[in-house]
């Protein structure tokens, strides 16, 4: 369990329900990647909490645990169900320290992870809501999209879940699915899916609209071979959670953060160029994220970065010597101050 805080916004971050703070208003889902569809599905447990606490002539801390006020509470499962299912790992588009700064900057006050297990797998829609949702959550209010479904064999729908909450008097909103409003994907509803396979294409900009953010990745700065230095391009080799999804290998014009363990970004960053990739020319057999900072002058070496991919510039090549490829950064370079309009 975990209690991340920041500016005097927290989020408690649990695996056992025995340890979550109760009463909680409850959105339901996979969450990965807190997309604009999952946002859709948070506010209205967020507003519901907003609506009682106006009524009320108290006045409470977030972060002071109180049997008289109501949490808002993400719900979701450990590991993601088609990784237990399928036996195989499964990178996510926000491994956890990202999925939870993306919920505290809604203003989520707490995450469940339910261990997705036999157990879990077996209990009937019925029994999930009975014996989770009202009897260890004392839920009071379920938001869920409308394409949720849960209990042994995905058996319940949303409309299940609206039917067995209200027999103990809990209202459950179902959130119609948000659809993209792009050219690209008209009218297709957003998911987690979707994104990646936006990501997989080089489409960075498109998948940044579905997100309704940039994409990220944050990882330590580490030593690498440090052969940047040697071609006038120092970059930072970057050490990324091993659950993250990687979009297509290739260099991307990019905006960086230095960032601390809450992972909040101050400021406008740092303009740049981004590879990812084996670098072929130097004969690389392990994939790789490096990050060349424009006009940067210091040590990164142990600093958490924060990477938000703008646009894809160009696939990974391989280049016949140094010089060429010095070249070619060269005119990637170009093209990211370009984009940035400097």
């Amino acid at each position: 369990m975990l209690n991340l805080s920041q500016n005097g916004c927290s989020v408690w971050v649990t695996s056992s329900t025995e340890l979550a703070l109760v009463p909680t208003a409850v959105a339901l889902g996979k969450f990965d990647g807190v997309h604009r569809g999952h946002r859709q599905v948070i506010q209205p447990i967020l507003e519901d909490i907003g609506k009682r606490e106006s009524a009320d002539t108290k006045t409470f801390s977030p972060s002071v645990p109180s049997k008289d006020r109501i949490y808002s509470t993400v719900v979701t499962f450990n590991p993601h169900p088609q990784e237990f299912f399928t036996g195989q790992p499964r990178t996510l588009l926000t491994p956890l320290d990202e999925k939870v700064q993306q919920l505290r900057s809604l203003g989520v006050e707490q995450l469940v992870l339910l261990p997705f297990d036999k157990e879990l797998c077996a209990l009937t829609p019925e029994e999930f809501v009975e014996k989770i949702l009202i009897e260890q959550l004392q839920a009071v209010q379920i938001s869920v999209g409308q394409d949720f479904r849960f209990g042994s064999k995905r058996t319940g729908t949303a409309q299940d879940l609206q039917v067995i909450a209200a027999r103990y008097g809990i209202p459950v909103t179902i959130v119609p699915l948000e659809s993209c409003s792009e050219e690209v994907f008209p009218e297709a509803p957003i998911s987690s899916s979707l994104i990646r396979e936006t990501l997989s294409s080089g489409d960075i900009q498109h998948a940044n609209k579905l997100l309704g953010r940039p994409y990220s990745l944050i990882g330590t700065v580490v030593k690498g071979q440090q052969l940047g230095r040697t071609i006038g391009f120092p970059t930072a080799n970057l050490q990324l959670p091993k659950d993250k999804f990687l979009p297509l290998q290739g260099v991307y014009a990019v905006r960086v953060f230095i960032t601390d363990e809450t992972l909040e970004l101050s400021g406008n960053g740092y303009l740049g160029v981004m590879n990812i990739g084996n670098r072929p020319t130097v004969n690389g057999t392990q994939l790789s994220v490096e990050v060349h900072l424009f006009d940067w002058c210091g040590e990164l070496y142990g600093k958490k970065l924060t990477v938000q991919l703008e646009k894809f510039l160009r696939p990974e090549q391989r280049f016949p010597n140094l010089e060429a490829l010095k070249t070619q950064i060269q005119l990637d370079c170009n093209a990211a101050k370009a984009f940035f309009g400097c």
